[in-house]
């Protein structure tokens, strides 16, 4: 008789347990199914004990059980989902190695899915009228839990996370084309999915016994749960009306209503007054310093890409860069940063991969040098002996104060974050690993950790390299340096008086206001950080200079203009030379994204 019911028993460092519950299995199987119809498959997750062995010797001697064995974690889900695959029969079960839940209910489980009809079946401890004996951590956390699911997914279902489930084979095949956790949140989303897809959902009580450890994981239970339900609730609920149009709208919503606010406490036309004033020589000298940054970009860009593989000339990647930053100017939430990982996958053949892993290596090193910038007024303004919370910096508010004190504490945090970064890219031991399991070691949080591994792989690449982290470091310092010295010519250009005055006190906040702007424009709010940029150079200006607000927005709009012209102009330019469609750069390279970039890397020419 062909195999109708296939049983999965996902198991990591189950040795004193695997084997009883194994033969319980099989036992509780043959109780009520005909000789043949059904199997058992271990689908051992990574063990580090002798879980591996016990499965095997199992599967040698009982033709009924099957194991399958990863030699790296693939988390409770992903473990699941390969047995399934992999499985015979066309009622697929899982339920927890632990059986906590009384296997007395298997059969209706089983049969839920086999004779009932249901397209998915699963057990609840929390059915209305059911009482279980639970932990109070573990019961507050499942009444959590459960309530989100229910509020924000609409789930009509009262336990989602019962280790007690069967799916018919073509529903849950065709439900787990959708599915994106492989962890502890796996099984949720099936169950959420399944409703939305409008398949036929059956939940039943169940007796249910804690066993194990029943403490409350601050990494599986509130950042990696938390954050799924929040992810598939933006998926259905706002995803779907989140167009390019709308974006735009909201974007371009936000920038007025930043406008209209300042209109309040600024008159307009006294803005335009003093851009109207400003000398236009000393403008056009901030453009051509800011244009002489973008060679370096590509240069930059080309050493990045080394360390990775490939071999690039500068021109065209600093087209590239142009037109990645151009894609950013046009499209909300920073779109055009992945633009360019498909110009050089189109134009030189370099894999997606290694397209996103070298837009993220320059991320760090972009965010690592202005947060380094941001400090440097510090010591700006003590060698100048300057006190910035004093009257002798200018007329310095106490907003002023509050945003130099803050802009300060995220430039503090941002260098130790990357630097934590990099010296883990550096360390031969897995500081990552070790800082994620100081907090928690659950195996969701080896798999948090793995996502951070592969980021810090990214950087290792070039941080491995003493000479190229040297080169990438300092030109970035270069390029930002000449993004501030473009801001302190738009300076002069409406402050000559001040810059002859007090050059020290204008290099120092012209440094900390553009590195503070562009921290702020990280939040992708509005396309090209318009407004954000602006409101945070504004603010301080005017709390660390004498100049006054009309002419502190006039010179942060001016400056921002400047630099926004510029690229625009060698974006245009870029997009004509290498016959680049930005429309459909952004369109495919966002494709390429939501799949992961899952394209084969390998090692590129060097």
């Amino acid at each position: 008789m062909s195999v109708e019911v296939s049983v999965v028993l996902p198991a990591y460092n189950e040795e004193d347990t695997i084997e009883h519950t194994v033969e319980t299995t099989l036992e509780t199987l043959a109780s009520f199914l005909p000789a043949n119809t059904f199997e058992v498959i271990v689908a051992e997750d990574g063990c580090e004990d002798r879980t591996p062995d016990i499965a095997s010797r199992m599967a040698e001697s009982d033709s009924r059980v099957r194991h399958f064995h990863s030699d790296e974690r693939l988390g409770r889900g992903g473990a699941l989902e390969r047995a399934f695959r992999a499985a015979d029969g066309e009622t697929l079960v899982y339920f927890d190695t632990d059986l906590a839940t009384d296997m007395r209910h298997l059969e209706e489980l089983v049969e839920s899915i086999r004779s009932e009809g249901y397209d998915v079946a699963t057990g609840s401890r929390r059915m209305p009228g059911e009482k279980q004996d639970r932990e109070p951590e573990r019961g507050v956390a499942s009444t959590g839990f459960n309530s989100l699911v229910r509020l924000f997914l609409r789930s009509d279902l009262y336990d989602h996370q019962c280790g007690f489930k069967a799916f018919d084979r073509a529903a849950l095949f065709d439900l787990l084309d959708d599915v994106e956790d492989d962890h502890w949140f796996w099984d949720t989303e099936v169950l959420v999915r399944a409703q939305r897809g409008g398949y036929r959902v059956k939940e039943f009580p169940v007796d249910w016994t804690p066993k194990g450890d029943t403490k409350v994981d601050l990494v599986r239970d509130v950042f990696g749960m938390g954050s799924q339900i929040l992810r598939v609730w933006w998926e259905f609920a706002v995803a779907p009306r989140v167009t390019r149009r709308v974006t735009v709208a909201v974007g371009t919503l936000l920038v007025l209503v930043a406008i209209a606010l300042m209109t309040v406490y600024l008159d307009p036309s006294t803005v335009l007054q003093r851009i109207s004033e400003a000398d236009p020589q000393l403008v056009g000298v901030a453009a051509v310093v800011y244009a002489l940054s973008w060679p370096l970009r590509g240069a930059r860009y080309r050493d990045i890409l080394d360390e990775l593989g490939y071999r690039e000339s500068v021109g065209f990647l600093t087209g590239a860069v142009f037109i990645s930053q151009t894609g950013n100017l046009v499209f909300p939430a920073r779109a055009g940063d992945a633009v360019r990982a498909y110009v050089v996958k189109t134009r030189r053949s370099v894999p997606y991969p290694t397209g996103f892993a070298s837009l993220a290596v320059e991320r760090v090193f972009d965010l690592l040098t202005i947060a380094g910038l941001a400090g440097t007024v510090l010591v700006a303004f003590a060698l100048a002996g300057l006190d910035p919370t004093s009257a002798t910096a200018g007329d310095v508010s106490q907003s002023g104060r509050t945003a130099l004190l803050v802009a300060a504490g995220v430039g503090a945090a941002a260098i130790l974050a990357v630097l934590a970064i990099v010296l883990s890219a550096r360390s031969d031991r897995n500081l990552v690993r070790q800082a994620v399991r100081a907090v928690s070691t659950d195996s969701y949080a080896d798999w948090v950790a793995s996502v951070i591994e592969q980021f810090v792989g990214d950087v290792q690449q070039v941080a491995g390299d003493r000479a190229a982290f040297a080169r990438v470091g300092a030109s970035s310092v270069v390029i930002w340096s000449l993004d501030v010295v473009t801001a302190l010519a738009v300076f002069a250009a409406f402050e000559p008086g001040l810059v002859a005055s007090q050059p020290a006190l204008v290099v120092a906040v012209g440094f900390f206001a553009v590195s503070v702007g562009n921290l702020a424009k990280v939040l992708p709010l509005s396309p090209g950080g318009v407004g954000l940029y602006e409101g945070a150079f504004t603010l301080l200006v005017v709390g660390l200079t004498p100049v006054g607000a009309g002419a502190a927005l006039g010179i942060a709009i001016v400056d921002h203009a400047v630099k926004n012209v510029v690229t625009l102009v060698g974006g245009i330019g870029s997009t004509l030379l290498l016959n680049v469609s930005l429309t459909t750069a952004v369109e495919e390279s966002a494709e390429v994204k939501a799949d992961g970039g899952d394209e084969t890397d390998t090692d590129g020419p060097n």
